[in-house]
């Protein structure tokens, strides 16, 4: 069903590190560590300035596939794994964008599942590699049929 998106990639989006945003995300998520939120703490840690904490980088747009259009319910949250180069520093520019390498399909009790592995990237203005955050998304069964109608 999704096999033909493998491959696929959207344009690259340009995203900003807030330093507001990353203050609310760091409350949000409940750590407000210094280093995400206290000027002067950043200013001495060893980055020179405030960082964002590691998982920041899923309220970035990542851009869209054109052709993949997935519901907006239904869907499992499978697996989540990122690997950093460094962290994101508050009000830097990155880059993003995503791209799906791979589908696959298991039974299960209650019939086929679809997994959809996406990979998100983040790079700097000049194209360097930042982090990866890699995504299996599981499409159930029912939502299958949903979508081969």
């Amino acid at each position: 069903m999704f096999q033909s998106f493998i491959g696929a990639r959207s344009d690259k989006v340009k995203n900003r590190v807030e330093r507001g945003a990353v203050k609310k995300f760091a409350a949000a998520i409940g750590d407000l560590h210094p280093i995400y939120i206290d000027e002067e703490t950043g200013r001495k840690s060893r980055y020179k300035q405030n960082i964002a904490p590691p998982t920041f980088s899923r309220v970035f747009d990542y851009g869209t596939i054109d052709g993949l259009n997935l519901p907006a319910k239904g869907l499992i949250h499978g697996e989540q794994t990122y690997t950093f180069k460094r962290p994101l520093l508050v009000e830097e520019e990155v880059y993003c964008y995503t791209e799906i390498t791979d589908y696959y399909e298991k039974s299960g009790k209650n019939g086929k599942m679809g997994f959809l592995v996406l990979h998100n990237t983040g790079e700097d203005r000049n194209g360097e590699f930042l982090f990866k955050a890699k995504q299996v998304v599981i499409i159930t069964e029912t939502v299958r049929k949903e979508i081969s109608v």
